[in-house]
């Protein structure tokens, strides 16, 4: 009986130490590939939040109909490394995002660069060899 006790309280240890890293996914398992999407929008807030970044933008439709998404990014810290900072999106911002739709088909999407009004873009997806990553995204 002395000996269950630390033994299972390593093995509880042990299960813990691996949530986090159940909790991050593949590209593979929320995105699709084949589904390739450019989205023209206005930044509404951007978020910076392991383990990816997420900025949320209004896209306006064809009919005028405002509809919201969520632009996964890569890590905060990557971001960071790329000359990112908190400001680099204020609200408000006029963006396009090419990035890859979720698989479930909400307005969730996995970017890859967005293009500012003045031509300046940014690579925000993950690691170069991502099916996500941009073309010549650089390697981490």
């Amino acid at each position: 009986m002395r000996r269950t006790l630390p033994i299972l309280l390593v093995g509880v240890g042990l299960l813990l130490a691996t949530v986090p890293a159940v909790a991050h996914h593949a590209f593979a398992a929320e995105f699709d590939a084949k589904k390739p999407l450019q989205l023209k929008g206005t930044v509404t807030k951007m978020e910076w939040i392991n383990p990816h970044a997420w900025i949320h933008i209004d896209v306006k439709g064809d009919d005028g109909k405002v509809t919201p998404w969520m632009i996964e990014a890569a890590a905060p810290n990557a971001l960071l490394r790329r000359g990112w900072n908190k400001n680099s999106l204020p609200k408000g911002t006029e963006i396009v995002v090419e990035g890859y739709q979720a698989k479930d088909g909400a307005n969730r999407a996995n970017g890859s660069v967005i293009t500012f009004t003045d031509g300046k873009k940014l690579f925000v997806g993950s690691s170069a060899g991502d099916p996500g990553a941009a073309p010549g995204a650089p390697p981490q």
